[in-house]
């Protein structure tokens, strides 16, 4: 009987069963490693939420610190953002833009949402019968009083519209220190309101239980 093929010995084969299991306990380290790595991270998150503000810079001045919380807030910015979109059924880009246009401006993004649905059921081209023009109905008059130049073409603009509409908002939560007041001007005019309230009556028309609904906030952020 002939001897036994190299690949078919039993040396042979005890080697490649060492090569194999040298080849699981370097994968076995590389995913421990990997794990304790990500663990790691996580860890510096939870950290970084709940230290103390004293000691918020000293992680965001270290660069791996500062990605992770960039990213985190970016993933928390997405999940708002489609939270939205798909409660309003509009598209992502549109809620974002709502989104970050109200946080730009001061406006909780909740409030934002629910003032735009009422006004122009988020139709960019959106027109009243008394000339109030895109997504949060601004008359051009008003909107002159914070951007003198602007026209009626340039409010049917998105991004401007939103910004405009809701610094007028703000402004007008913070004149009357009352979200239910501050959205009764916006719908009414100032003048109606305050009309109104000289007479001692209640300015309510019913708009302001449409745009709230369940909302209690305070309508600003800061």
């Amino acid at each position: 009987m002939r001897d036994p093929a190299p690949r078919e010995s039993y040396a042979y084969r005890g080697d490649v069963a060492r090569r194999r299991a040298r080849r699981r306990h370097r994968v076995l380290l590389a995913g421990a490693a990997l794990a304790a790595i990500v663990l790691v991270r996580e860890r510096s998150l939870e950290e970084a939420a709940a230290a103390p503000a004293r000691h918020i810079p000293l992680l965001v001045n270290h660069p791996e610190a500062r990605y992770l919380e960039t990213a985190q807030l970016d993933l928390r910015r997405w999940h708002r953002v489609y939270r939205y979109a798909s409660r309003y059924r509009i598209s992502p880009d549109l809620a974002g833009a709502i989104h970050d246009a109200a946080v730009g401006e001061g406006i909780e993004p909740e409030l934002a949402f629910r003032v735009v649905r009422v006004e122009s059921e988020f139709n960019e081209r959106a027109t009243s019968p008394v000339g109030a023009v895109g997504l949060t109905q601004l008359m051009p008059e008003t909107a002159r009083h914070y951007m003198p130049n602007v026209t009626r073409k340039q409010l049917y603009n998105r991004d401007l519209n939103l910004r405009v509409g809701f610094r007028y908002l703000r402004g007008l939560i913070k004149e009357y220190k009352s979200v239910r007041l501050a959205l009764l001007v916006y719908n009414r005019g100032p003048v109606a309101v305050q009309a109104a309230l000289n007479n001692g009556q209640d300015p309510a028309n019913g708009y302001e239980r449409v745009v709230l609904g369940d909302y209690r906030g305070r309508g600003l952020l800061d």
